[in-house]
């Protein structure tokens, strides 16, 4: 673990102890789950129906899962089932400090929990990152199958994220994270659908655009006009998840 780690790349939120589900009108069901190397996590399973498409939610770099109550409120009306579950050092989860190696590590528990406990089946599986999530959702659909891969305000590295906001300067090299999703890209098979705003500010769409020429066939692009980094689902609006319905039917389907 690097001490400039914890200061550059990860950002959680503690937990505020609400009544959430019924805040939100949601069926949240809490689940206590291990991370692939032993670490308590936590998350929240939204079932829709028991033969629905289910999406492994890996979230960003900033809060916890209590900051994307609005979106999954909205995956779950288009007829998704979503398991969304937070990292270690993140809300409920194990309280030690966040590492590249880790969140690879949770992502797996995560989806070995929808496996085992919950028997779902690969084919039902949509793995969905956002941001740095998506680096994390990479990585997983290189460690276990799935029917399709959803990456949203994606990036390469965190060495292209770096010369971006920092005018070329190798702060990458102080920093132990890599998430090097570009690694990954040419040898998912998966379908994957890529998604970024054209006003990211802190993703800039260029590198959205590396991410998806380094991915294997079959991919698609998903460009959201005026869209910022966070507020992808609010922007895009009804055309938005017309697009990842339609995406997800089609590699079910497949």
């Amino acid at each position: 673990m690097s001490f400039l780690d914890q200061f550059f790349v990860y950002h959680p939120e503690p937990w505020q102890d609400r009544d959430w589900a019924r805040l939100s009108g949601l069926p949240l069901e809490d689940v206590w789950f291990q991370s692939s190397d032993g670490g308590q996590l936590f998350g929240w399973y939204v079932e829709a129906t028991a033969d629905r498409p289910v999406m492994l939610w890996c979230h960003g770099n900033a809060g916890n899962i209590i900051n994307r109550l609005d979106n999954l409120r909205l995956l779950y009306q288009m007829g998704l089932s979503v398991f969304l579950f937070d990292y270690r050092g993140y809300g409920k989860s194990q309280n030690i400090h966040p590492t590249e190696k880790g969140l690879y590590a949770d992502a797996t528990g995560a989806y070995d929990y929808l496996a085992r406990i919950r028997k779902i089946r690969p084919e039902r599986v949509v793995l969905f990152g956002r941001s740095l999530g998506a680096s994390v959702a990479g990585d997983l659909a290189a460690q276990r199958p799935a029917s399709a891969l959803i990456l949203e305000s994606s990036f390469p590295s965190i060495e292209a994220v770096a010369k971006v906001h920092y005018g070329g300067l190798p702060v990458h090299w102080f920093l132990k994270a890599e998430y090097r999703l570009i690694d990954r890209l040419p040898y998912l098979s998966l379908p994957k659908l890529i998604i970024h705003g054209d006003k990211d500010d802190i993703i800039p769409v260029e590198l959205g655009r590396h991410v998806f020429e380094a991915a294997k066939p079959p991919k698609e692009w998903h460009v959201i006009q005026g869209a910022n980094h966070n507020d992808t689902y609010a922007v895009g609006g009804k055309a938005y998840f017309r697009r990842i319905s339609e995406f997800v039917k089609k590699s079910l389907s497949a």
